[in-house]
Formats: C-alpha cells, structure tokens, sequence
C-alpha cells in the first residue's frame, strides 16, 4: 500500500514538473518576452526606387544588420521598384499597415494618403535647410508625425532623408514663376501639390514614380520634381535637360514596420530591429547628403542644366503658394503646423 502510494505521488510530481516546464518554455518566446531565442521570421521589404539608391543601400544595411544580430533569426529581403505593390507607393504604405508588407522606405508624402495631417512636412518652403529640418524632426513635431504613423497600423522606426524637392524639365530654364505657367509637370498624388503648381500656371497631373521615365520619354509631360538622389537614380538626364534647384519642398522618408508585427517581437527583438533602423537612418541621411555634390556632377556631365535662384527669386517662388497655408491650415491642423513653423 505505502509502495503504490510513493509510486502515485512520484507520477503526480513528475506531471506537476512536466507542466512547468510547458508553462516556462511557453512564455520565453511569446509576446513581449525577453528571450534570447525569438521568433525565426522570414520579411519583405519594399523601396520605392532603384537598388542605386541611397534608400536601398541603407535597406541592405538595415537587413543585414538584423539578420546578423538574431544570428539569421530574421531575415529581411529588400524589393526596389515597389516590386510589391505592381510600382504603387500608395498601395505599398496601405498594405504596410494591412500587414501584407512587413517594411517599408516611403517619403511622407506617400503615408499622407492615409492621413492628411502628414502633408504638413511637405508645405511649401516649410523649412530653411537641412540644419532647421534635422531640429524640428527630433523634436516635438517629429514625434507628433510618428505618433499620427502609428495611430494607422505603422511602427515608425526613424526618418530618412529623400530630401528637398527640385523641379525639372525638358522645355526651357525656370528663373521665376512666369516660366512655369503652362508646363505639364508631373507631381505625387496629393491634393495640396495640385493646388501648388495650379498657383503656378503649371498644367500637373499625377502618377506614380515608376511611370515617370517613360512619361518624361513619350512627352506626356514635361518635367517633374523630386530630390536629386530620385533625379539621379531613376536617370532622368536622358529625358530632362533642365534643372531649377529651388528646395521648394521637404520630402523626408519613414522606415517603417506593420505595427502588429513589431508589437509581437520579444523586447530583444524590439530592440535589435529599433537600433539596426537608428543606423540605417543615419547611414541614409549622410550618404544622400554626401552623394548629392557627385551626383550633380555627374548630371551635369550627362547635359542637364542646373540653375540655383537668388533669395529674391526664390522670394517670388514663395509668395505665390503662401495662401497654401491659409487654405490647408484646417486640414494639417494649427497646431501641428505650428511645430514646424519659424519660431
């Protein structure tokens, strides 16, 4: 009797221990957990343009660091071309948030699609340089901006530079808004840029970036703007031949994660993804600033024109798109703008 009551209490122990383990092996790999060990995930990344540009080479630098850190743990390919999303910018952010796409490079301008408070980063000669940019992102307006990211679905990991926007053209040289009137120009999908280069005189339409060379060839329209690390990347020197370097324009760029996915990652994870993004960043930003000087060489050895307007022309750009401000001040919201306006 006391021999099968021993042998009953040793199989109740050992069943009791059992369980424990399964409970402690459950919770060091579940949400929010701090184990070494993680989850092994296989991540799709989409860029917007070219494996030549800067966008990319920090994406590679980004999945290489992650996968090196969780020792191949996770791995992350990176897709230039919205290769994901058929060229779509705008379907890329919308499927970055469904989680269908796990990260993204994409300019502000693209999320504002889902949020037309984010077109503020992108009014008309908003900020002064790259010193006053740097500033008002890592400040109370930059964590506004990621805080209205996240309240979509997106894990903002940090700001990229695409950079201030210059306009381009095949027709003839731009010194003052007089010679943009009647230009077709092809501008990213937002209302508040319509609005811009109809106070122009311009004649804009949009689509997205990967019909724009072919658009440029064919003479649908006449010029377009972006930063010069897109003008460069995407070889626009053989359809353009002028250039007007105006920095009329911010376009900063967001790596960003599906939120639900990175919710779920153990807070070492968390951790090597957020840091592995700070240094992508950063890598990003100062490759496209050191880039730029060479990359406009190289342009202008190809043929393209550059042309830089003096502060009373660029003076004259600015006054006729100031009731921009008046006119999107409602829908960016006061006090948002305030953030980025000069104190």
């Amino acid at each position: 009797m006391r021999k099968s009551k021993l042998s009953f209490i040793l199989i109740v122990s050992a069943i009791f221990m059992l369980v424990i383990a399964g409970c402690s092996s459950k919770s060091s790999g579940g949400e929010g957990g701090k184990s070494a060990e993680g989850k092994k995930l296989n991540l799709k990344m989409s860029v917007t343009i070219s494996d030549s540009s800067t966008w990319y080479q920090a994406a590679e630098q980004f999945a290489n660091e992650v996968k090196d850190k969780t020792n191949d743990r996770i791995n992350i390919k990176v897709y230039p071309n919205e290769q994901l999303s058929g060229g779509d910018s705008g379907k890329a952010v919308e499927s970055l948030s469904k989680g269908t796409i796990d990260l993204t490079y994409n300019s502000t301008i693209i999320y504002s699609i889902l949020n037309d408070k984010l077109g503020v980063l992108s009014a008309p000669f908003l900020f002064k340089d790259l010193n006053d940019v740097d500033a008002k992102l890592a400040g109370e307006g930059g964590e506004e901006i990621k805080q209205i990211i996240r309240d979509f679905g997106v894990e903002p990991l940090g700001f990229g530079q695409n950079g201030f926007r210059q306009v381009t053209n095949s027709v003839k040289e731009i010194k003052s808004p007089k010679d943009i009137e009647d230009l077709k120009i092809r501008i990213p999908g937002i209302k508040m840029y319509t609005d811009l280069w109809t106070m122009y005189g311009a004649n804009p339409t949009t689509m997205t970036m990967s019909e724009v060379f072919t658009a440029l060839q064919q003479g649908t329209v006449d010029g377009q703007e972006n930063p010069i690390d897109v003008i460069y990347s995407s070889k626009l020197q053989e359809v353009q031949e002028h250039v007007t370097m105006w920095n009329y324009s911010y376009d900063p760029l967001i790596l960003g994660m599906n939120k639900k996915l990175f919710d779920s990652l153990s807070d070492e994870d968390k951790k090597i993804i957020q840091t592995a993004a700070d240094n992508a960043n950063q890598y990003q930003i100062k490759l496209a600033r050191e880039k730029e000087a060479e990359q406009i060489k190289e342009l202008e050895a190809a043929g393209m024109k550059f042309y830089t307007p003096t502060e009373e022309e660029k003076a004259s750009f600015k006054e006729v798109v100031q009731p921009i401000y008046d006119n999107y001040k409602k829908v960016w919201g006061e006090d948002l703008l305030n953030l980025f306006l000069e104190k």
